[in-house]
């Protein structure tokens, strides 16, 4: 049931590196994942560990530093983070996301000066998309951005920022043309090394979360911080929330991806134990409800399985149409949420306890209907092309 190996888009490239990914976690990053979450953020030399193995910008062109693979190679890396049951680490941000941002529409010099370095983990990246008044609508943002001369003028606040706390490079979804809504979007590139200090920029608390302990999430404030005028993705302005709009499908399939390998997850652990525990003088596993609800919890992982299979084929031709990776995004998320949940009823009472991975599991699974565009916003955009 658990064969990942089985699916199309898999060969012996992807073989090679599943095991090396996996072998790495578990030698890297899973001794110190206890650390992490009661500490709040992953060690920064974790990033310069992954970038030194290959795992940072899989599906970058190696001529920038990065792997020169697909979306697929993304795959096995969200899929083997998600078997590990490592949240913290936020590369479905900085390699998935705001690296191809930067690839797809940055200028040549931009892409030069970033990517080499995100690829190394010298550089760890955020995108500020939400603020305290505008989550899924993105064309509602306050953040401006004005030009003054050879500079952005940045004013506002954004919140709920992956790798907030750790990134020296943010990405930042700003109003350059104030009067306009998606046309008055534009991407400015935000140095924080260079802002910092000088009292415009500045990072609130490490948000205390439900789950995903080990990420760190900021809300991040600009108080007329100064940022170069080269520093707006791409050459022209108001691209913003088209640029947006055509990454959306990875992010999203991204998310999914993550859902179905922590159904796949949950669902071995849960059979493992129902195989173990007994009650009343029979194992777990031999009562006729558990065989039942695992029968229908495995048959909906394989169909979650079949579809983010099939979406990963067309996302790496270039073929995912948004509706599609909303529907893989809402409906995958929504499955993880209540496969996990009836998972944790077989364990009992330990199924609560913190040390036992299901708990943990419970708690990092609520944000995936939330994030990326809540499921509410999946379906509205899905019935949009009904």
């Amino acid at each position: 049931m658990f064969a990942v190996h089985q699916s199309p888009w898999m060969d012996e490239e992807l073989h090679i590196m599943r095991d090396a990914v996996g072998k790495f976690l578990q030698k890297e990053f899973v001794p110190f994942m206890d650390k992490w979450e009661k500490q709040g953020f992953v060690d920064r030399d974790a990033w310069l560990k992954a970038g030194k193995a290959g795992l940072l910008c899989a599906s970058i062109p190696a001529e920038y530093g990065g792997g020169g693979g697909n979306f697929k190679h993304e795959m096995v890396l969200v899929e083997e983070l998600s078997y590990a049951n490592i949240t913290g680490f936020g590369n479905g941000v900085h390699s998935g996301i705001v690296a191809h941002y930067i690839n797809s529409y940055g200028t040549e010099a931009q892409k030069q000066k970033w990517l080499p370095k995100m690829a190394s983990g010298e550089i760890v990246s955020a995108i500020a998309m939400t603020e305290p008044g505008a989550g899924s609508d993105l064309q509602a943002v306050a953040t401006t951005a004005i030009r003054q001369g050879e500079q952005y003028v940045l004013n506002g606040q954004k919140t709920f920022l992956t790798n907030g706390m750790t990134a020296n490079l943010i990405c930042v979804v700003a109003k350059t043309d104030p009067a306009e809504s998606g046309r008055g979007i534009s991407l400015i590139m935000l140095e924080t090394e260079s802002v910092e200090g000088e009292g415009g920029f500045s990072r609130g608390r490490n948000l205390e979360k439900l789950g995903m302990k080990a990420q760190d999430t900021a809300e991040i404030f600009f108080d007329d911080v100064r940022v170069p005028a080269e520093n707006l993705l791409g050459s022209l302005e108001g691209k913003g929330f088209i640029q947006l709009m055509e990454q959306l499908p990875q992010e999203r399939l991204i998310i999914a991806a993550g859902a179905c390998a922590a159904i796949e997850k949950a669902l071995k652990i849960t059979s493992e134990y129902v195989k173990e525990r007994k009650a009343f003088g029979k194992r777990i596993l031999d009562f006729q409800n558990t065989q039942f609800r695992l029968a229908e919890r495995y048959t909906e992982a394989k169909l979650a399985r079949v579809f983010v299979d099939d979406c990963a084929m067309k996302l790496a031709e270039g073929k995912l149409d948004a509706s599609t990776a909303a529907m893989a995004k809402w409906w995958t998320t929504q499955k993880q949420c209540e496969i996990v949940d009836e998972c944790l009823q077989f364990f009992g009472g330990y199924g609560y306890m913190m040390e036992y991975p299901i708990a943990r599991m419970y708690a990092d699974s609520r944000i995936q209907k939330i994030y990326g565009g809540s499921n509410e916003i999946m379906k509205l955009l899905i019935a949009r092309e009904i």
